[in-house]
């Protein structure tokens, strides 16, 4: 998204490795001249605009129904946590396809595989408002975030692919965008829509909306002149997966990546219950509009890298930690903005951290980068989908103060992990002055 967004998220680093694994070994033009796209160039603004609309389509389908909730437990007659389900089935289905997908993108080709992965959503969420009961709903959300597995899988690649180096991050970045203005406006859409209309009007509307960006991405993305096919070597996938998983740090930031996503996921899933309910009561429009408050977390998503400057991955991390934690601990008041600010520091605190956590993974990861990525990325959505159901449990069991409880632990994690990830970098230190002698 998005990058979050919410999530979404694959790293330059990631790009930049299936960039290098994909090129062409014998290019016809000179090998001074870079053939690759560039701000500017034939084809940069076609290509830029086109990755942004499908950026849209995918976040605006993928969160489609969190902002909807509370509307859908009422029409199926469901709780809370079986409603979320109809946001964990997406994203869990993204986080178990994503690795698989990056695979097939191998062989296959970016555009094709993005092109076959929008066609496929879009056709299902023209089909998720007419589900006859919360079962077929959430199958239906299970097909979609599997088919929206192909994006962020190939997205990237093909950047690295078909742009020149020092375009790359600006090209990126504005792929990143589209994934939070999807994310965030497919919400507020949503919620607004739905308060006049109802939940099928307004995921219907999302699919309407996005099947434009489809077609528009398609008829605007340019056909990749710098891809190479690979074969489909399962035995290798599986022995450099294994050697990512065998890494403690790389382990430490997928788990640092999947509990801060299980805070963000909980804490939005749960929260248009807790305005619908007394003392709030606030009707569905303005719930929705909440998630505007995503636009917090773009800037401090974008500062990332000075937190990283001054304090260190850790001392950054800490401080994402501290922030969540403050906010949490402010969203449990009966004010309503107190209750903002709160939901304006989880969600600088999150993206700040899923920023600092996603970007260590290509630091770290010296091969394989493209599924050292991609196994960040399955971590993220794991996160994002027991969020999803164990928030919505917690706020079933104990309200608010339920969610909140399961948030801070899950920072707690956070920081018990950033506190033995210290403690195992100086003895590892000691032992090479050791070692050295």
């Amino acid at each position: 998204m998005p990058s979050a967004s919410t999530g979404a998220s694959t790293t330059v680093g990631a790009a930049t490795a299936t960039a290098a694994a994909s090129a062409p070994s014998a290019p016809s033009a000179p090998s001074s001249v870079d053939s690759r796209m560039a701000p500017g160039g034939p084809g940069y603004r076609r290509m830029s605009f086109a990755l942004f609309l499908a950026g849209v389509a995918t976040f605006a389908l993928l969160y489609s129904t969190q902002a909807l909730l509370p509307l859908v437990s009422t029409d199926f007659g469901v709780t809370a946590s079986e409603a979320s389900w109809t946001v964990s089935a997406a994203t869990g289905a993204l986080a178990l396809f994503v690795l698989p997908m990056s695979a097939l993108s191998e062989r296959f080709g970016r555009r094709t595989l993005m092109t076959a992965s929008l066609a496929v959503a879009v056709t299902v969420g023209l089909l998720v408002p007419f589900a006859p009961s919360i079962g077929a709903l959430v199958a239906l959300r299970a097909v979609q975030g599997a088919a929206l597995a192909g994006l962020p899988a190939s997205a990237t690649a093909y950047l690295a692919e078909e742009v020149r180096p020092k375009a790359l991050i600006t090209a990126i970045g504005l792929f990143v965008a589209g994934n939070s203005v999807g994310g965030m406006s497919g919400r507020v859409i949503t919620g607004w829509v739905a308060q006049e209309w109802g939940w099928r009007v307004a995921v219907a509307t999302i699919g309407v909306i996005a099947v434009a960006c489809a077609v528009a991405f398609r008829l605007l993305l340019p056909a990749p002149r710098h891809f190479t096919p690979g074969s489909l070597r399962p035995r290798v996938l599986a022995r450099t997966v294994r050697d990512h998983l065998a890494n403690p740090l790389l382990c430490r930031l997928y788990a640092i990546g999947a509990l801060f996503m299980m805070v963000f996921g909980g804490v939005y899933t749960v929260i248009g219950y807790r305005l619908t309910d007394a003392p709030f009561s606030l009707p569905q429009g303005i719930i929705g509009s909440i998630f505007l408050v995503y636009l917090v977390g773009t800037v401090s998503a974008s500062t990332a890298g000075r937190l990283v400057g001054r304090l260190g991955r850790r001392g950054a991390l800490y401080l994402a930690g501290g922030t969540t934690t403050s906010g949490l601990l402010l969203s449990l008041a009966d004010s309503l903005v107190l209750v903002l600010l709160g939901l304006v520091l989880i969600t600088a605190g999150f993206f700040a951290g899923h920023a600092v956590a996603s970007s260590s993974v290509s630091h770290t990861a010296t091969r394989g980068r493209a599924q050292a990525s991609a196994l960040y990325q399955s971590a993220y959505y794991v996160g994002s989908s027991a969020g999803s159901t164990l928030g919505a449990v917690a706020f079933h069991a104990g309200g608010w103060g339920g969610t909140v409880t399961l948030g801070l632990l899950a920072v707690l994690g956070v920081v018990t992990i950033t506190v033995f990830g210290s403690h195992a970098a100086r003895a590892q230190s000691r032992r090479k002055p050791a070692l050295a002698h």
